[in-house]
Parts: C-alpha cells; sequence; structure tokens
C-alpha cells in the first residue's frame, strides 16, 4: 500500500506515557500540541487518530515512536543499521493509504533496538544541527549513544541511566536518602568521579554509608547518586570514542548534568533541540514518500 504525503499532513512522535503532534505546512510547524495520552493509555488507536484529525485537521498522519511497537498500534518492522531517512521512507508500516508508522532502528551483535530516538538523530543531520559523521547521545530513561556516519546511523548503544536511577529513588535500602532534587554542584560532580571507577555495586552502597557516618547529607544524596549513575556511562562511552565531541539531543537541565559529566571525563559536549530535530527528520521522511 502506498501513503501519500503532501506539504501539509500531521505528524505524531508517540510515546509510551506523552505524545506531541504537529501540524506541518510547507514544511514547518504551525501548531503543536502535547498532551499525556501515550500508548499505555490507549485502547482505540483509531479512535485516537480520528480525534488528532478532528482537532488538527483531516490530513495525512505520519507517526513514529512507541506507537509502533508491540504495545501500540501496529509493530512496525526494524529496519537494521546502517540506516538513514531513506531506508525509513522506505519502510513505513501503513495503516491506510493516510496513515503510517516510521519504523524502529536495530543493530546486532550486540543486540539493541530504538523506536522515535531515529527520527531525532537523522533529522539534525538533515537540519545540519550536527555534521554528518558524529556521536551523538540522547539522555532520558533510556539513554542512547549513537554514532552517525555519512548521515547514517551505524551503531549505537542503549544505557539503562535514568531507569536505574527512578528505581533506586523508589525502592530499596537508598530510597529514602534519594528525594532531595538533582542540583548540577559539587555533589554532582563527586558522583562523576566516583562513577569514573564504574564499580557501580559497590559505589552505591557508599551513599549509605556516608550518610551513616554523616559524611553526606541527604540533601546532597540524589545529585551525588545521579553524578555516579551518569558518571559511569560518560565514563564508558567516552572510553570508546576519545576526542569526539557529544552532540546532546536533551532538555537543557538533563543536558546540564550530561555536559557536565562529559566536561568533567576530559569531553566536549554541545546541545542540541531535539523538537528541532524531530521536526526536521519527520518533514524529511514525508518529503520522500
Amino acid at each position: 500500500m502506498v501513503v501519500s504525503f503532501g506539504p501539509r499532513f500531521l505528524a505524531v512522535d508517540w510515546g509510551t506515557t506523552n505524545r506531541r503532534v504537529y501540524l506541518i505546512e510547507a514544511g514547518a510547524v504551525v501548531r503543536t500540541e502535547r498532551d499525556g495520552r501515550g500508548v499505555l493509555s490507549v485502547e482505540d488507536f483509531v479512535g485516537e487518530a480520528a480525534d488528532i484529525r478532528a482537532r488538527f485537521g483531516d490530513l495525512p498522519l505520519l507517526m513514529a515512536g512507541m506507537v509502533g511497537s508491540t504495545v501500540g498500534w501496529r509493530e512496525a518492522p526494524y529496519v537494521e543499521a546502517p540506516a538513514g531517512i531513506d531506508a525509513l521512507a522506505a519502510n513505513l508500516l501503513a495503516i491506510d493509504k493516510r496513515t503510517a508508522i516510521v519504523p524502529g532502528v536495530a543493530v546486532r551483535d550486540p543486540a539493541d533496538v530504538m523506536r522515535g530516538e531515529e527520527v531525532q538523530l537523522l533529522g539534525a543531520v538533515e537540519a545540519g544541527l550536527v555534521p554528518r559523521d558524529a556521536l551523538l547521545a540522547q539522555p532520558g530513561t533510556h539513554c542512547k549513544w549513537v554514532g552517525i556516519a555519512g548521515g547514517r546511523i551505524i551503531r549505537f548503544g542503549t544505557s539503562m541511566t535514568g531507569e536505574l536511577f527512578a528505581l533506586l529513588r523508589q525502592h530499596g535500602l537508598l530510597a529514602r536518602q534519594l528525594q532531595a532534587e538533582v542540583v548540577a554542584g559539587e555533589a554532582f560532580l563527586d558522583g562523576v568521579r566516583e562513577g569514573r571507577k564504574r564499580d557501580l555495586a559497590r559505589s552505591l552502597f557508599g551513599i549509605r554509608a556516608a550518610g551513616l557516618l554523616g559524611e553526606r547529607g541527604d540533601a546532597d544524596a540524589a545529585s551525588y547518586a545521579s553524578g555516579l549513575l551518569i558518571g559511569s556511562d560518560v565514563a564508558a562511552r567516552l572510553e570508546q570514542a576519545p576526542g569526539q565531541t557529544v552532540h546532546l539531543l536533551s532538555d537543557a537541565t538533563l543536558g546540564a548534568l550530561y555536559t557536565l559529566a562529559i566536561e568533567a571525563n576530559g569531553g566536549q559536549a554541545r546541545l542540541v533541540d531535539s523538537h528541532a530535530a524531530f521536526v526536521a527528520g519527520i518533514i524529511a521522511i514525508g518529503d520522500r514518500v
């Protein structure tokens, strides 16, 4: 089935818990809306698509993210790396002639997958926000570290950094100590330096011990723990890519933490507008269909 997109269409970045809808006209966003209708809160995707069209216009709909996963509308098979914009556009999963889902990307040996991030990554290249040969990182619940060469995704790896921090805050021995706000200060940097050892199991228990012995107050424990997890991840990645600038597709708050950790490990970081990258990527995909 051939899906048709023109200069005016709807794009949806549809994640697990949130989604953002964009009205695209002549290569520009003229309206956008974010809500909490992620795939886990949706049972009737046909109805949701109809509702989006009712609010934004009866237009072609191009979706990316977890909407194409096993818990989404319909599973869109992965495209294997190396993969660029052309590969994504050639492998859209058509729901009907005006509705399609962008495939995710997979690598093997070791196995890894992404859904939704590929649009941002390749969109950043398409918009000239990053070079065609670059190291990119997308901090978040699951941080993606991605090698781009010739404008295509060549390799990537996923670190469960954000999820581990959330679990430590909610469950287990350290939960009570980790309730303070994470601050990009000295306690965070202390954690980053400890993270270079990459001995997480032992370093994490050290948070408990430091609290009991009065060496670190609970007000600083969350910042230290965040620095420890991010620092360990950053140290491992920079060891594999010495001298490369890390282009961070992130919001300003999380981007500032990763920038500190990267610089503390002797690297350089550059913050990239992730929303602009997604828009550039989804428009490029629509243009190639």
